[in-house]
């Protein structure tokens, strides 16, 4: 079977670094440590501009979005999106396809430091976690802006729409979906899938070689790192307070223990014996599809839904969530402050915000993406969009976005090979 995910063309680390990139990189990977003063106000470039005004500007406009492009199904969403745009509002959306966001945080970091400050090359971009605080601390973001956008009244404000990974999202990113870290199993071939990770590994003790996660820094595959180390670590609220290193180097030893010793253990007994990792999400599916693996990881509760749907894997196959709940985030559209098609992006936004784009989205047949609005916000769609179920995990919130860059680091020292 074709698998639903795609591997990228160039996936959310893409186009070539720029020529400053290595250095770039070092200040990203110090940034994740640093206490940088964080960015609480901006002069928006439309300050008492109406929505209409907005409107006006806006046609005409090219928007070039950096996002993931690493499944067809989104990238055909964002197709239909660039057509509805144009027909609408007379607003071009380009995707421009990426494996790893941030390296357009390296791109906008070079064009910050070359004070180009008006007619950037990025537009909008698709993030959150690491990204968005790296964004935000190094002044690269446009806004506020959430409050100005008419789809706003229908977002569901119970969720964790305030705060991205712990970092206050403060009007500078407008929220797009829901994303939660689940397994794909067979029901055929697994009768009781494992419930936490201490099943997991006791699982791949059983069958060596039938279980894996992507390698990180890979989304997905630091996204296992960080719900593996919320069950075992014996300190989970350390992981929601700013590391700072090399000085907090004991605490972080201390608190992450446990979960090198759980990977020297599962390792040993995973896929290709922990000496080669799927590069992500997509070829777990297609591993899984192949019968290589037992589980497959994904960031949409939907995910096998939506597989199934578009006949790319069989019918008995299921999403799940361990029995603690899933790792939970919000993904969001930003802004740069440099972009050269503000208006235009402002529009592109509250576009994919709308009922119409977010029960599009949600429909397995053609994402699977949950929503972020509130349920009565789709009652004035006609058939099938306004019944459609939205249903998720109980949720994990996601740690403080400093831990990250360690724990790959260390992932890597210990693992990398």
């Amino acid at each position: 079977m074709k698998s639903l995910f795609k591997m990228p063309q160039c996936n959310m680390p893409y186009l070539k670094a720029l020529s400053q990139g290595i250095a770039l990189s070092l200040v990203l990977s110090t940034a994740a440590y640093a206490e940088i003063p964080e960015q609480t106000t901006s002069t928006p470039s439309l300050p008492q501009a109406s929505w209409q005004q907005v409107l006006d500007k806006a046609k005409g406009q090219t928007v070039y979005f950096n996002a993931w492009g690493g499944s067809q199904e989104i990238n055909e969403y964002l197709k239909w999106a660039d057509k509805q745009l144009q027909q609408q509002y007379g607003v071009a959306l380009k995707q421009v396809k990426v494996t790893d966001i941030a390296e357009t945080t390296q791109r906008l970091l070079a064009e910050k430091a070359a004070n180009k400050n008006q007619d950037g090359s990025v537009d909008m971009v698709w993030i959150n976690g690491e990204n968005f605080r790296s964004m935000k601390q190094h002044h690269l973001l446009y806004g506020p802006f959430t409050q100005r956008l008419p789809n706003w009244k229908y977002v569901d404000t119970s969720l964790p729409i305030d705060k991205d990974f712990t970092v206050p999202t403060d009007g500078y990113e407008a929220p797009w979906g829901v994303g939660q870290l689940v397994f794909i199993y067979d029901t055929t071939k697994l009768k009781n899938p494992p419930q936490s990770f201490k099943q997991l590994l006791a699982l791949a003790q059983q069958n060596p070689g039938k279980i894996s996660y992507p390698r990180p820094p890979e989304f997905h595959g630091s996204s296992f790192l960080k719900a593996a180390l919320l069950e075992l670590t014996t300190d989970k609220q350390a992981l929601y307070q700013p590391l700072s290193l090399p000085a907090e180097k004991a605490l972080f030893d201390k608190v992450t223990a446990p979960l090198w010793h759980y990977l020297d253990q599962l390792n040993k007994v995973a896929w290709r014996g922990g000496k080669q990792f799927p590069a992500g999400t997509a070829e777990t599916v297609q591993l899984l599809d192949d019968q290589q693996l037992l589980l497959a990881i994904t960031f949409n509760p939907n995910a096998a839904l939506a597989a199934i749907e578009n006949g790319n894997l069989t019918d008995t196959a299921k999403t799940y969530a361990f029995k603690a709940g899933a790792l939970t985030n919000v993904h969001f559209l930003a802004i740069p402050w440099n972009a050269t098609a503000k208006e235009g992006a402002l529009v592109a936004i509250n576009f994919l915000m709308s009922p119409e784009a977010q029960a599009r989205k949600a429909d397995t047949k053609i994402w699977g993406d949950p929503t972020i609005l509130k349920p009565q916000a789709f009652k004035a769609l006609p058939e099938p969009y306004k019944s459609q179920s939205f249903k998720l995990y109980p949720a994990i919130a996601e740690p403080n976005p400093t831990w990250l860059t360690a724990i790959e680091l260390e992932w890597q020292k210990r693992y990398g090979h």
